[in-house]
């Protein structure tokens, strides 16, 4: 049995911890003064994505949904910084978009090769080697290392096709794709038959193809959930043409102008974009066609609106050569398929400072530690202006220098906040 096709999973990821440093001093027969030697705690592992190109469904993300790089290690003396943690790489499928899961906002579009970094790890803290100064000749501290990042997100597969097949349920879609390309679709003479979208590979001459989805049945109301269309209109944003199939034979009944339009009027409340894409219409069954007027019917509807009609029997293996050479000539003239831009900003953590943080005064430096302090330093871009405005901004908000100045600290005195260290100034 088949596994199921899963296109959408939601997941948690935490990067790793960076490791502590280390307080040591160096202890050597004949050596006297040895000095601090306590090295740096190792960096935590970062989450990496991955697209693979051999993944085809979100399948492995149904039943673990918590992924966690490695921590980094403690550092050691003489000078020996702690391994790093190990990355965690996570594979997807190539064309899954992955969205914050708080504000739905487009964080990476895995279409290409190169990896990216959706949690980085923790920065290591510094050991007692690195607060060593002519004044302080024998720090006895070390720092904490910073903790990883951590969120949940939303994997959303979007396929990589530049043709995508549409119509109402049983109009021979999978037929034209077994026909066209080598891929071999579930084919059966009822409703629903595919539960999930196929690709195949049209291979149209030497140096000329293009990969075709058959998009399971739209039906009425799929746009509004209805069916099984509205979990696979998705897989049709990024194709560059749309064929849509639309069965004139009359066995069962319909009206394919009714169908035709009906199918539009989906694409049209799912995404107004999605309906204006370039379309060529293909009425299939006329070799088994009863009433000929419903084929005129359907021509005339369709070249008023300055489509394209072509008369196939996909079964029979009549005018598919004709359907597939236009597709490829109209597909030389469009845009390549679409590459989602990020469009997540970052945004400063809400930091609760109400917490209390301990202080230990070594001659002029001022250590200061907390759980608070921690998540504030792991999140701030010291590089960037105003992400420093904003991290001094919370200091000052939330009654440090308030503090340390009624302890007595003087200007000029060190604050040393985990890896970061500064000459305070009033």
């Amino acid at each position: 049995m088949a596994a199921p096709f899963v296109d959408t999973a939601k997941i948690t990821v935490r990067s790793g911890n960076g490791g502590n440093g280390v307080v040591s001093f160096h202890r050597e027969k004949y050596v006297a003064n040895g000095g601090p030697d306590g090295g740096d705690g190792g960096r935590g592992g970062n989450i990496i994505v991955q697209a693979d190109n051999h993944m085809s469904t979100l399948m492995d993300f149904r039943y673990k949904r918590k992924y966690t790089a490695g921590n980094g290690s403690d550092g050691a003396g003489k000078r020996c910084t702690g391994k790093d943690g190990e990355n965690l790489v996570i594979r997807v499928p190539k064309g899954t978009v992955i969205r914050d899961a708080e504000t739905n906002e487009i964080i990476c579009d895995m279409s290409q090769e190169e990896p990216f970094v959706l949690c980085r790890g923790g920065r290591g803290g510094w050991g007692n080697q690195h607060f060593a100064t002519p004044t302080r000749q024998v720090p006895r501290f070390a720092k904490a290392g910073l903790p990883g990042e951590s969120r949940d997100v939303i994997l959303e597969l979007k396929l990589l096709a530049d043709v995508g097949l549409v119509g109402f349920p049983n109009v021979g879609k999978s037929t034209l794709l077994s026909v066209v390309s080598r891929a071999q679709p579930k084919i059966a003479n009822y409703h629903f038959t595919t539960l999930f979208p196929n690709l195949g590979v049209v291979y149209v001459e030497e140096g000329v193809s293009f990969v075709l989805a058959d998009i399971p049945g739209i039906i009425e109301g799929a746009a509004g959930g209805a069916g099984l269309g509205h979990d696979f209109l998705r897989h049709i944003d990024r194709c560059r043409l749309l064929i849509h199939v639309v069965d004139v034979s009359g066995s069962e009944g319909r009206d394919p102008v009714e169908d035709f339009e009906a199918i539009n009027a989906e694409l049209a409340q799912y995404s107004p974009e999605l309906a204006a894409r370039k379309m060529l219409v293909c009425a299939n069954k006329a070799d088994i066609m009863e009433d000929s007027t419903l084929l005129d019917k359907l021509r005339a509807h369709v070249e008023a609106q300055g489509l394209e009609l072509f008369v196939i029997s996909a079964a029979a293996h009549q005018g598919v050569r004709e359907l597939v050479q236009k597709t490829a000539q109209e597909l030389q003239s469009l845009p390549p398929v679409t590459v989602y831009e990020p469009t997540y900003v970052p945004r400063p953590p809400e930091v609760d400072t109400s917490s209390e943080v301990t202080i230990e005064r070594y001659d002029e430096t001022w250590v200061v530690e907390g759980p608070w302090l921690q998540r504030l330093i792991a999140n701030v871009n010291f590089s960037d202006y105003e992400s420093r405005s904003w991290f001094d901004k919370i200091l000052r908000q939330s009654g440090l220098f308030d503090k340390l100045e009624s302890m007595g600290i003087q200007d000029g005195d060190i604050v040393s906040l985990y890896d970061l260290e500064f000459e305070y100034q009033r």
